[in-house]
């Protein structure tokens, strides 16, 4: 049994870090700011959750792991809305988002 919770821990901790990689690359090469905030609060929501798990498999049951679930609830609900909130700062702002043109394929 020992075996399979490393195993699961290691596919979490694995899987959340090439998320959060994959994030930065969105970031990096996404045209607009609205897709690069898409791209950051998608990836980061998810490669944190999956990290987090991991170490609540890592910490076993105990104060450690109801800290990590706190430290993680917060995270879930926090970066999303952050996300949110600067994406409609910016539309206040006027910043528009980049739309092909008609002749483009998008």
């Amino acid at each position: 049994m020992e075996l399979v919770l490393t195993w699961i821990r290691d596919a979490c901790l694995i899987a959340g870090g090439l998320f959060v990689i994959c994030g930065s690359f969105g970031i990096l090469r996404f045209p607009d700011f609205y897709t690069r905030v898409h791209a950051a609060g998608v990836t980061e929501t998810a490669g944190v959750g999956l990290i987090f798990v991991g170490l609540l498999i890592e910490a076993g049951p105990g104060l450690t792991a109801i800290k990590l679930l706190i430290i993680l609830t917060f995270l879930f609900f926090t970066n999303p809305t952050s996300s949110h909130a600067l994406a409609k700062a910016a539309r206040h702002g006027q910043l528009k988002p980049l739309l092909a043109s008609r002749g483009e394929k998008s």
